[in-house]
């Protein structure tokens, strides 16, 4: 008997439950489409973001006041504290190892190299700084396994016009800023003098990055360590990871925290506890988030997924109207049949749940074609924001059923409790 009446329900009302159909299947693509990107945002961000540069930095604990100016460090080099080369590998064993996209370390030697005599300018000494750092290079984990980095990962904006220098080797590129200014190019060799002993590099390339780069030499770690009689040892460590934006559970002191509250923020990627974990893993060294980078990826991942839940919710409660409106009018249709069902002894809530039997079926279907459009909707979006399409998460389907029913059923509630107020008798007499 049930279905008997449901099936003749949607016999006799098509062109209604269609319409009720569209709202739903609408409402529902959108909110796979934005759920799916709201899911897939945050990392697609994170990584974006890692082209903005490194979020952390790593030093000496008992590091000396650091002179830095334009990020380049001109203490010299017999001062201040080093960190061992060796120990790197640590950091991909922390509990967010896979979130540490890569990392680079540096050491700084002031270096002076003649300028031949041109023309009417004179031969000078030119003392710029030279950089070491790793280039693209394989470092050992204590698990036995390998992970490359180096600048061309912390550092994707850095160009260079020519190649860039390979690990050990004596080569190196000069910034363009020097470069232009001492007439380097490429393919010279640089005779070189540091702490009083002579050197030479071959130039592979100019470098452009727009930093204080492009006034220095830039050359593998082992070449500085080797100029500054500091092997296997940096200065400093710059470090690019995934993280999820700080809030105010993530600024709190993880000393005043209880057990409870410590596991839930160790256990997420908060720019602040993967620093905690570095420091764990490198025992006397100071890590501290690059507060500029850091911030601003976290005030863009904020807004842009408070937009989407934003156009999520909007999407859900022109199906919630669409769907009532629709409702209201089903239930003036029927209310002749409503009157005679109550006149034969069926009790409101019988009634409601015919009509509500009706709202669940419609929400399936809708639900299920609302989530097909919507995952098309999604890699559409994803392929015009980020050039790569989102990945398919079935496990938004039993959540946009749920949705979809909870939209029906909102939309038809009002409608329903009138349905279960009529009266027989003046409906059966025409009133």
């Amino acid at each position: 008997m049930f279905f008997r009446v449901v099936g003749e329900s949607f016999a006799r009302n098509p062109r209604r439950k269609l319409l009720m159909a569209a709202a739903l299947v609408l409402g529902m693509a959108v909110a796979t489409a934005t759920l799916t990107v709201v899911l897939d945002v945050g990392d697609r961000l994170a990584r974006e973001f890692r082209s903005l540069g490194a979020n952390l930095l790593v030093t000496p604990q008992s590091d000396t006041l650091p002179l830095e100016i334009g990020g380049v460090d001109y203490r010299p080099v017999d001062e201040g504290a080093y960190l061992p080369e060796s120990e790197l590998g640590k950091l991909r064993t922390i509990f967010w190892r896979l979130n540490i996209v890569g990392f680079s370390p540096f050491l700084e030697v002031p270096v002076e190299f003649p300028v031949p005599q041109s023309g009417t300018r004179p031969a000078t000494v030119s003392r710029p700084t030279l950089i070491g750092t790793w280039f693209e290079h394989n470092v050992p984990v204590p698990d036995g396994t390998t992970f490359t980095t180096g600048v061309r990962i912390t550092h994707p904006w850095w160009r260079v016009s020519g190649r860039w220098p390979a690990d050990g080797a004596r080569e190196c590129v000069v910034g363009v800023a020097l470069a232009q200014r001492l007439g380097v190019k490429l393919g010279d060799t640089l005779a070189l003098r540091a702490r009083g002993a002579d050197f030479s590099l071959q130039v592979n390339g100019v470098l452009s990055t727009g930093g204080p780069e492009d006034e220095a030499v830039v050359a593998p770690l082992g070449v500085a360590q080797s100029l500054a009689g500091r092997p296997g040892q940096f200065r400093r460590l710059l470090v690019s990871s995934l993280t999820k934006p700080e809030d105010e559970f993530a600024r709190r002191d993880p000393a005043a925290m209880t057990p409870v509250e410590y596991d839930r923020w160790y256990c997420t990627p908060y720019i602040s506890s993967i620093a905690y974990q570095i420091r764990e893993v490198l025992p006397g060294v100071e890590a501290r988030a690059i507060r500029r980078v850091a911030e601003s990826e976290g005030h863009i991942l904020t807004r842009v997924s408070g937009l989407m839940w934003l156009v999520t919710l909007a999407a859900l409660l022109a199906a919630t109207l669409a769907v009532g409106a629709a409702s209201a009018t089903t239930v003036l249709e029927r209310s002749s049949e409503v009157g005679l069902m109550k006149a034969l002894g069926a009790s409101g809530w019988t009634i409601s749940f015919f009509f509500m039997a009706e709202q669940i079926l419609i929400a399936i279907v809708g639900g299920v074609i609302g989530f097909g459009l919507g995952v098309l909707l999604a890699r559409f979006l994803g392929q015009s924001v980020f050039g790569v399409p989102p990945a398919l998460r079935l496990i938004l389907l039993p959540v946009i059923l749920v949705m979809a029913a909870l939209v029906a059923l909102l939309g038809s509630l009002l409608p329903l409790r009138r349905a279960a107020r009529l009266q027989p008798a003046p409906i059966l007499r025409g009133e």
